[in-house]
């Protein structure tokens, strides 16, 4: 089961989806109150997205699964495992949220930084009116920040595998009523003897940087690795060391 980044921004695992129905059967959903998945009852809690999770695997009569996630995804899959480590198999993090609570605010400075010094100034401007316009409730600035956001993302990287995100679909209620969830949650405790193997890979120039601490001592029996001349997509920027890693995990 795959869990794309975000919140509310849906897709980006295109490549991760064909790479791995090679061999598995994949699932792969719009998060709640994106795209295909609307949320009428306007409930963002971090329950609600757990629940989620399990009622698709039991709709489908998966008992048990491995769980990949991306960014947010990947926070959302930490979330996750916290509350049902025996449905999993396996957990892959690709650079993933680094916590809830207090952690997220620490790792949301640090990409609002990382960003800031590889945008040019105008750019700067531009994303702190769509981020304060979003605030608001606009969906449309909302769109034009992630636009922008995923631009400086790759910018600078040779793109292997360009992703495709449905920008039009993101909805600005999704991303702020999800983000103060995530912000008044407890810090998630260490995972000590989860029972399967877990894999955290960040490209070395990712927009995460000394919040990692945060996800390593929560998951010590966890492979912690880097892949070179990459940044937060880092399938996309060096599939050359990616493929690898997800063939080592995956047992391919």
């Amino acid at each position: 089961m795959l869990l794309h980044g975000g919140p509310g921004v849906p897709d980006g695992l295109t490549f991760i989806t064909k790479y791995l129905s090679r061999d598995f059967q994949v699932i792969h959903f719009h998060q709640r109150g994106t795209l295909k998945s609307p949320c009428r009852s306007n409930n963002y809690s971090l329950d609600s997205y757990i629940s989620d999770i399990n009622c698709i695997a039991d709709y489908l009569g998966v008992p048990k699964f491995h769980l990949f996630g991306h960014s947010w995804g990947g926070l959302y899959a930490q979330i996750y495992v916290q509350h049902h480590p025996d449905r999993l198999l396996s957990l892959f993090l690709c650079s993933p949220g680094s916590g809830t609570g207090r952690q997220w605010k620490d790792a949301m400075l640090e990409v609002a930084r990382y960003t800031k010094n590889r945008s040019s100034l105008v750019e700067w401007l531009n994303l702190n009116i769509y981020s304060a316009l979003g605030l608001l409730g606009s969906d449309r600035a909302y769109q034009k920040f992630y636009c922008l956001v995923l631009t400086n993302f790759n910018r600078g990287f040779r793109e292997d595998q360009p992703e495709h995100f449905r920008f039009h679909c993101i909805k600005a209620k999704v991303i702020n009523q999800t983000t103060k969830n995530i912000l008044t949650a407890p810090v998630l405790p260490v995972l000590t003897d989860p029972g399967f193997r877990i894999t955290i890979v960040y490209g070395n120039s990712d927009i995460f940087g000394e919040s990692n601490k945060y996800i390593i001592q929560r998951h010590p029996s966890a492979a912690v690795l880097y892949i070179p001349e990459s940044g937060h997509l880092s399938w996309s920027h060096n599939l050359r060391v990616f493929e690898p890693i997800l063939q080592t995990h995956f047992n391919l």
